[in-house]
């Protein structure tokens, strides 16, 4: 009791100042979306900022795309995550080298990422202008369109490359502290490698892995500075053309911009209350 009790007052500081900032944050965001902000004279609450949204074709096209990019990303960096800790949970040749590479991606930015991208794989980017040299196009525009391109291969690419080690640290700590005693008794029981990742450790790990995509899902979902560096000008991210729409001169645009941003927390709520269940029956399993 007296721990719960110290770490509850250690903690309290660091939450108080994340309570505020979020909690606050998100009261501000849901009164402008009400189109209610005294202090310009908007004192009548509305919901023409939503009806507005919720009535617009392009808001469903930027949904659909930002859950793709979301969904994407997260799958495709957590199936190479645990391929990743696989590998890192054994003892090779120049493993330490790889820990070290996965752990030091985690220290660069996710802008200074999208700008390597953006010049090695661009239409005159690096690649495009090698290719070029080489022959094997006719000019660098003929390079295939990986940024700025309708299907967001830029963005996921970027994604993937920063989240892909956040996910293999969590699962690679999970594999760490259950060990291999599992695996080698099923293993003497005569089941493959295969079968004792299937159904063995994969369960065992399951948890933590959803927890990191969880988080990866809702930062990807909600980020919008890869998709305006890397994005096609048509259609743009939720986040994208809520942070357009907020940073507008027009102040008439502000509560269709916090009205976005209520939807893109709502579906991110959606989420973490999926996976709290998922998690939940999976303990119960």
């Amino acid at each position: 009791m007296q721990d719960r009790l110290k770490i509850t007052l250690l903690l309290t500081p660091a939450l108080t100042v994340i309570g505020v900032l979020f909690f606050g944050g998100l009261g501000f965001s849901l009164l402008r979306s009400f189109n209610y902000m005294p202090i310009i004279g908007m004192n009548d609450p509305n919901l023409d900022a939503y009806r507005s949204v919720l009535a617009s074709p392009q808001v469903y096209r930027s949904l659909a795309l930002t859950l793709y990019i979301a969904a994407t990303s997260t799958l495709i960096a957590s199936v190479l995550a645990v391929a990743t800790a696989l590998l890192l949970r054994r003892s090779f040749r120049g493993r330490a080298i790889a820990s070290f590479l996965v752990h030091l991606n985690l220290t660069i930015p996710h802008l200074v990422g999208a700008i390597g991208i953006l010049y090695l794989f661009s239409q005159s980017g690096s690649f495009a202008r090698m290719a070029y040299g080489v022959g094997l196009i006719t000019k660098p525009a003929d390079f295939p369109a990986i940024v700025f391109d309708p299907y967001a291969i830029g963005i996921i690419a970027t994604y993937v490359w920063k989240e892909l080690p956040f996910i293999t640290v969590i699962t690679l700590a999970n594999m760490q502290t259950l060990g291999n005693d599992h695996e080698s008794v099923a293993r003497t029981l005569g089941a493959s490698r295969w079968q004792a990742f299937r159904h063995v450790l994969l369960p065992q790990i399951m948890p933590g892995l959803l927890s990191a995509s969880a988080i990866v899902f809702a930062f990807t979902f909600g980020a919008y500075e890869i998709p305006a560096l890397l994005g096609a000008s048509a259609p743009q991210t939720l986040p994208l053309m809520a942070y357009r729409g907020f940073t507008d001169v027009n102040l008439a645009s502000h509560p269709q911009a916090m009205a976005l941003a209520m939807l893109i927390a709502a579906v991110s709520a959606i989420m973490i209350a999926l996976y709290t269940r998922a998690l939940r029956n999976k303990r119960r399993g």
